[in-house]
């Protein structure tokens, strides 16, 4: 049995539509960026209210622009349509070793987000349900799905990665590649029906699925109806997981009656005499204020280990308790691995953040343990990398998907 299937009809890019995740920025201005300098980038279609022209409108007001500047798209040959096809990617660069993954369909009926719930694709993050509901409003309207959920396949990893490796060595050329903003080169290439075809969606399907990158699109397509979602399947050996530091624009209280509050509920809090960075492993935080900064070893609550990862304490201690704010609170930005501390601390010294949280990266071992017990992770605390890029396949849902 496999959960992942052939792309009914999709849309292959021919160059300049690839884009990083709308979730991938902690800045919306750069999103607006980006799509004015290439019109043609999926964001513009992601992300419709922040395209230049777009501007001032909501999300749902915006959407009727993002079925144009799609129809605009594949009508200018920005896209190639194929049938029933999976599509190989590799993503490579310089002095670090190529990642692998497969775009495909999958069975949305196989999400478990619960021990109790039965399923091959585990679902391990909270979500804040505005954002899906955005994604069900885009996919209802575009009729296509254009960001992939990055699946890691848990049960034959190792199997599928050479099996991906070896079905891209000896693929030729490219059908389209696309550079990153971390100079990386994403390539694509298409398999037909035939053997391949049957044994890779067999490997890439045949093994508990872990949701890596995606939860919300995951839950869109079951709130949205969708009997099968757009993904990558991708290998343990083809991803890291980065740091997923926070920024609060504008703190509730004092800095000094912050940092008393937190010794209160047990904290050790020292400062830091130096520049602020992640911490090099778990069970202290960073805390960069406007004129100091801390480490501080949040306590413990009982005994478990999903409660007392780091961003679970962050998230319940300082942000809730501490500074009375809600995880999806609009003064909070999640900002990702590829921002450095260095980011985050130019942030708050140009009065643009009044704290930047740094938090060392959720080990694989935590995630594994965690996502075994069926188990939900704290609201974006993985930030897994590389990551697939959106634009590159598109997924008609007209066509039985």
């Amino acid at each position: 049995m496999t959960v992942a299937h052939p792309i009914t009809r999709a849309w292959i890019t021919t160059g300049g539509t690839g884009a990083q995740n709308y979730d991938e920025f902690a800045d919306d201005a750069e999103i607006t960026s980006i799509i004015e300098v290439n019109p043609h980038s999926a964001l513009g279609i992601e992300m419709p209210h922040r395209a230049p022209e777009s501007r001032g409108k909501s999300f749902l007001e915006a959407l009727p622009e993002a079925a144009a500047r799609l129809a605009e798209a594949k009508a200018a040959g920005s896209y190639t349509p194929a049938e029933q096809v999976v599509v190989l990617y590799r993503i490579s660069a310089p002095e670090e070793e190529p990642a692998y993954g497969l775009f495909v369909m999958v069975d949305t009926d196989q999400i478990s987000t619960s021990a109790a719930e039965p399923g091959l694709v585990i679902r391990n993050e909270d979500v804040f349900i505005a954002k899906v509901r955005e994604r069900v409003a885009l996919a209802e309207s575009l009729g296509h799905l254009l960001s992939p959920v990055l699946l890691l396949q848990t049960g034959r990893g190792d199997e599928l990665h050479a099996a991906l490796a070896a079905a891209a060595d000896r693929a030729g050329a490219p059908a389209a590649t696309d550079t990153d903003q971390a100079g990386r080169t994403h390539a694509i290439w298409l398999v037909g029906p035939g053997e391949q075809q049957d044994e890779l969606t067999a490997l890439a399907g045949g093994g508990e699925l872990v949701v890596a990158d995606g939860n919300h699109r995951s839950l869109a397509a079951q709130t949205g109806g969708l009997p099968r979602f757009l993904a990558v399947v991708t290998t343990p050996a083809s991803v890291a997981i980065a740091p997923y530091n926070r920024l609060v624009d504008e703190l509730t209280t004092s800095p000094a009656e912050l940092i008393d509050r937190l010794r209160a509920a047990g904290a050790q809090v020292e400062p830091i005499d130096g520049p602020v960075e992640v911490p090099a492993a778990g069970g202290t935080v960073h805390l960069r204020l406007p004129d100091a900064a801390y480490a501080v070893r949040l306590p413990r609550v009982g005994a478990g280990r999903l409660e007392n990862l780091d961003h679970a304490l962050v998230e319940r201690l300082l942000l809730r308790d501490a500074l009375g704010l809600d995880p999806g609170d609009k003064r909070i930005t999640y900002v990702g691995g590829d921002y450095p501390a260095s980011w985050l601390r130019g942030e708050v010294d140009a009065g643009r953040a009044e704290l930047a949280v740094l938090v060392a990266p959720v080990t694989v071992d935590d995630f594994v343990a965690v996502n075994l017990a069926r188990e939900k992770m704290p609201r974006k605390s993985t930030w897994f990398t590389p990551k697939a890029r959106g634009g590159l396949v598109v997924a008609e849902l007209s066509s039985g998907q």
